[in-house]
């Protein structure tokens, strides 16, 4: 039977021999790894391939913001482009969904699944961050004064500007011909 790509199977604890000594590892500190790895696995939403800090300020980004991961709606579907056999059949695009916002980020910058989910939800928590502190308003208000520079000039406006370069142009060509009169 064939796992779905949104489901994840889990290595089951075993017994298992070492080799050197040919007695089982249970009880020892191999074990406790063993366990601790499975763990690690179970617990797969917050372990990413990234660096330890990395992870940290991302867990202390979402408790600022006030998002837990029980508001996030994770899915996994097969990414396009560029990857060859990896993007194909796998799948290593994440979309995020947050609940409470209704936000939506999808995220197939990477060949890696986990990286991809690490990247997702800080794009997720950037939309957030802009929503919550109104940084719309400020990115609303910045297009609107480029639109307002590139909106065609009034008539008046232009004969104004007109007039005014030719008063310029005119003060500076009295300069120069003062400038060439040398005398006798």
């Amino acid at each position: 039977m064939q796992a779905s790509p949104q489901t994840r199977r889990l290595p089951t604890l075993s017994a298992t021999k070492s080799p050197s000594l040919g007695r089982t590892r249970q009880g020892s500190a191999n074990r406790l790894l063993e366990i601790f790895d499975v763990l690690c696995q179970t617990a797969a939403m917050t372990a990413f391939p990234v660096n330890p800090e990395k992870t940290e300020q991302l867990a202390q980004r979402m408790a600022a913001l006030g998002v837990r991961e029980s508001d996030i709606e994770e899915t996994f579907v097969r990414s396009g482009g560029h990857g060859g056999q990896n993007v194909n059949k796998s799948a290593t695009c994440v979309m995020l969904v947050h609940r409470p916002t209704r936000l939506q980020v999808k995220c197939q910058t990477t060949r890696q699944q986990g990286l991809n989910r690490f990247i997702a939800r800080r794009l997720l928590l950037d939309k957030i961050e802009q929503l919550q502190t109104g940084r719309v308003a400020a990115e609303r208000s910045r297009t609107e004064k480029i639109r307002r520079q590139k909106r065609k000039r009034s008539r008046r406006a232009k004969e104004r500007m007109l007039a005014d370069k030719s008063r310029h142009s005119d003060k500076k060509a009295s300069r120069s011909a003062a400038g060439n009169f040398s005398g006798f």
